[in-house]
């Protein structure tokens, strides 16, 4: 009778060892899918996988990937805003570019006076390698009026100190002086506006394209374009 004893024995202290997954006494980690079993009198533990823990990783895989695609596609909405303000400073700035240059065009040809400009001073201007120069920066002075005005010479050729030069200055702005050559051919024209007018079309082509798509991006993760955070 002591070896079937035994042998119970040892069939009951294996039959302890085994329990029910979804019990409260087990080992179960949530999250890991594993169950720890202890049991016996040699305090053995035993491990097995929980089933359908491969179909509850796969599905979340894909999520977090879907997750990381709709950043990206953020990220590039937010890039692509940020070169429509680029493009748009662009524009207005010359836009503004072209309406000055008519301005002052006008302003030569309407109240410019013919003047004669006294060289003082030229700075030679540096090329693009820096080894060459490629033109000169000269300043000179005239006097209307019984009044000194200081001004910068137009064009970029070298004149000796103390060369006279002809030259239209507007009075009420001494820093407005040309060439009467360059006033006699230049007049005030649209075609300034022509590159400023075709980047307006591509701007405003992209703000209609991202108008459209963008609502629909930020709609699917749930998030507004203020609130990035």
């Amino acid at each position: 009778m002591a070896p079937d004893r035994q042998v119970s024995r040892r069939r009951s202290s294996r039959a302890r060892t085994t329990t029910i997954p979804g019990s409260r006494k087990d080992g179960y980690r949530a999250g890991t899918g594993v169950w720890l079993v202890v049991g016996g009198k040699a305090g053995r533990a035993a491990a097995r996988v929980g089933p359908g823990d491969d179909a509850q990783q796969a599905p979340l895989s894909r999520l977090r990937g879907a997750a990381v695609e709709a950043d990206a596609r953020r990220v590039g909405a937010v890039v692509s805003w940020l070169c429509v303000a680029a493009l748009t400073s662009l524009v207005v700035a010359l836009f503004v570019a072209g309406a000055d240059k008519n301005s002052e065009i006008t302003q030569l040809r309407r109240q410019g006076v013919p003047v004669e400009v006294t060289v003082s001073s030229c700075l030679g201007l540096m090329g693009g390698s820096g080894s060459n120069v490629a033109g000169y920066s000269c300043k000179g002075s005239f006097t209307h009026d019984g009044h000194r005005y200081r001004t910068q010479l137009p064009g970029t050729a070298l004149h000796p100190r103390g060369f006279k030069l002809r030259a239209v200055a507007v009075v009420d702005d001494p820093g407005l002086v040309s060439t009467p050559a360059a006033v006699a051919s230049e007049h005030p024209s649209t075609t300034v506006f022509i590159l400023p007018g075709l980047l307006s079309l591509v701007l405003a082509l992209a703000v209609g394209i991202l108008v459209r798509k963008t609502p629909r991006l930020w709609a699917s993760s749930g998030k507004s374009p203020v609130a990035l955070n």
